[in-house]
């Protein structure tokens, strides 16, 4: 059975686009598409135990705040500003999904929380419409390489003769997690740098402060953006999404750089390829194994003493008797090992050697027991939780090992920042993780006495707050501050106007550290509306409460590229040629956003970064772009400029 709750319009419209879903990320990404992209959108969602005005007035609510933090400007003639269509269905059977349009739909977003409920969806609409787009939030990464291929295919089988890359009728497979970790892992260092691992590409974007007077700016591939004038007002909110003060200057030009004085800037430095973090994990393996990976620093001490103790018998004994220095030496073992003879009618000083000798040996037996038990539970526990160790400083501490903790943590571990990680679940998703990456790991709840004393709170560079609870993130972040109140916090909270809130107030409290509030639906969204678009997103980069989105962009039938030079396609505030791929047309990779390997090794891909402003751009040529969300809609054909020039035509 489907309701149409709010608003009711009418009845699917050929070229709609549908989201079907069951939380945030679904109206999210209905709104994205419909305000920033001026879309028409179908929004499908399961039945509410709300009562039908709550469930209007909070999507209303939800609409209208995104359409504001977009900074739209004026509809023009022929734009599309209607609000999504939202329709509640009980099940999305084949019937369920013919009714609300698939058929006649452009492209179709599947983001349930349930990864089977997404398959079967998508299976059942590829076979509605074989020319259909399809986004499909994944968790499982290789499920969802097999996944796109089969869908693919199975276009191609239906219509044939049908050319997927001519018709832009592609499937593409993200995870909100994988999307959202590299923004929310760049928060834990944020300060020095951003670094966005963009589905197999590193994207490296350097924050940097003004230049002192007479100092000269440090040069980068590009200028990103204009960092926000408010950046040092502890009352303002470029922290958080939902807010409604004046916010960064995205892709500037020269002048507009040169005018922003004393404003911070990001600047894209390197772009790079990173191999996996379990391969830079320690082993037990290989020669040269120190000590301390199977010794504790205690026990290596005590062995210490005792070898001195022994030496220092051994050289009293060769003084007081005068025997050969190797005689006292063996002496003074048989000594300790309790298998000499007694020193009855030795000397005084013979027999009290003797008996200190014993009394070390005494000493040996439990020492020696101990480093056994220690390198046995070495080699079993390799694989087991560790502890934090007692000197460990300048780390960052993750609470929550979900979703989006274990991808936050992969990304961490990759750039090599040390994590202490706080979960209260044992089996959670992320601790297999943890346990291959040797990841010092804290088993408790983060709201109880003593769990982030033991994750050496006192001495972390940050803290990363992404349990699924507002409410355990905000108390943890609240009790780390008052231990140290320059800790550098960044939250996972759902609500908009909720974070907002907690961002100024911490921020006023402490002017002096750093705060951030995030949401991963709202990192999320902007690269699953970005595909069902119909071009590959590689990735995106937060800026404040701002988004730059990467790209990859064949130049053919974009009058705005053909034909120009890098500095002509140049367009300040919506788009930026950054990188072109220099492969035969025939070799180059048809997804950017994977990782090709061969043998284990990874391959390039041909990518050249540093341009010259004369090149121009030729048909033939495929460029990666950095765009603003209204830019790359503009460039696709889709934005309201270009409707409206459709409209007069």
């Amino acid at each position: 059975m489907i309701t149409v709750p709010w608003p009711a319009r009418g009845v699917p419209r050929a070229g709609d686009m549908i989201v079907c879903g069951d939380g945030a990320l679904a109206e999210r990404l209905a709104a994205e598409l419909a305000h920033v992209y001026q879309e028409r959108v179908t929004l499908v969602i399961p039945p509410s135990q709300r009562s039908g005005g709550e469930r209007q007035a909070r999507v209303a609510t939800l609409f209208g705040r995104v359409q504001a933090a977009v900074n739209r400007p004026p509809s023009t003639a022929g734009a599309a500003t209607d609000a999504p269509r939202v329709v509640e269905a009980a099940v999305l059977d084949e019937a369920t999904l013919a009714e609300v349009g698939v058929r006649d739909a452009a492209a179709l977003a599947v983001v349930y929380d349930d990864d089977e409920t997404n398959i079967h969806v998508a299976l059942a609409a590829r076979r509605l419409n074989p020319r259909l787009r399809l986004v499909i939030r994944l968790y499982n990464r290789k499920l969802g390489q097999h996944l796109e291929e089969l869908l693919d295919q199975a276009a191609v089988l239906a219509v044939p003769g049908l050319d997927p890359a001519v018709l832009d009728i592609s499937t593409t497979v993200l995870s909100d997690a994988d999307t959202a970790a590299p923004a929310l892992a760049a928060t834990a260092v944020a300060g020095t740098s951003k670094v966005v691992q963009a589905d197999g590409l590193l994207l490296r974007a350097v924050e940097r402060t003004p230049p002192a007077p007479g100092e000269a700016a440090r040069p980068g591939l590009c200028t990103l953006a204009l960092l926000s004038s408010t950046a040092n007002d502890p009352a303002g909110a470029e922290g958080s999404e939902a807010s409604g003060s004046a916010g960064p200057v995205l892709l500037p030009d020269d002048d507009m750089v040169a005018a922003g004085t004393g404003r911070g800037t990001v600047v894209l430095e390197t772009v790079t390829h990173t191999a996996s973090a379990y391969s830079a994990s320690p082993r037990l393996t290989g020669r040269g194994l120190p000590l301390a990976s199977l010794f504790s620093r205690r026990l290596r001490w005590s062995l210490a003493g005792l070898v001195a103790c022994v030496v220092g018998v051994a050289v009293a004994t060769w003084l007081t008797t005068g025997d050969h220095p190797l005689h006292a030496a063996y002496l003074t073992l048989l000594d300790l090992f309790a298998i000499g003879d007694p020193a009855l009618n030795e000397a005084p000083a013979r027999q009290v050697l003797q008996l200190l000798a014993g009394l070390a040996g005494l000493l040996l037996m439990p020492v020696l027991l101990a480093a056994v038990l220690e390198a046995l539970g070495t080699f079993r526990t390799v694989s087991g939780l560790r502890r934090p160790p007692r000197g460990l400083s300048g780390h960052v501490v993750l609470l929550g090992l979900g979703k989006v903790g274990t991808r936050v943590l992969a990304r961490l571990g990759e750039l090599g920042i040390p994590v202490v990680c706080v979960e209260e679940d044992p089996e959670a998703r992320g601790i297999p993780l943890a346990r291959r990456l040797r990841v010092p790991t804290v088993i408790g709840d983060a709201t109880q006495e003593g769990v982030l004393e033991a994750a050496r709170i006192d001495r972390a560079h940050s803290l990363l707050a992404l349990t699924t609870n507002d409410a355990t993130n905000l108390e943890a972040a609240l009790y780390a501050r008052s231990v140290e109140p320059g800790l550098r916090v960044a939250l996972r909270l759902y609500d908009d106007e909720f974070a907002t809130a907690v961002y100024r107030t911490l921020r006023t409290a402490h002017p002096r550290a750093l705060t951030r509030s995030r949401s991963v639906s709202t990192l999320a969204a902007p690269a699953f509306a970005g595909a069902m678009m119909g071009r590959q997103i590689l990735g995106a980069i937060p800026v404040e409460r701002r988004v730059l989105l990467f790209a990859a962009l064949n130049v053919a039938g974009h009058p705005q590229l053909e034909g120009r030079t890098i500095a002509e396609s140049f367009r300040p505030g919506a788009w930026r040629v950054v990188a072109l791929d220099t492969a035969e047309p025939d070799e180059r990779l048809p997804d950017l956003a994977a990782t090709p390997t061969h043998d284990g090794e990874h391959q390039g891909t041909g990518l050249v970064w540093d341009l010259h402003p004369g090149y121009v751009l030729r048909p033939e040529d495929r460029v990666v772009l950095a765009a603003s969300r209204h830019g790359l809609a503009e460039l696709l054909g889709r934005g309201p400029h270009s409707r409206a020039r459709s409209a007069d035509a």
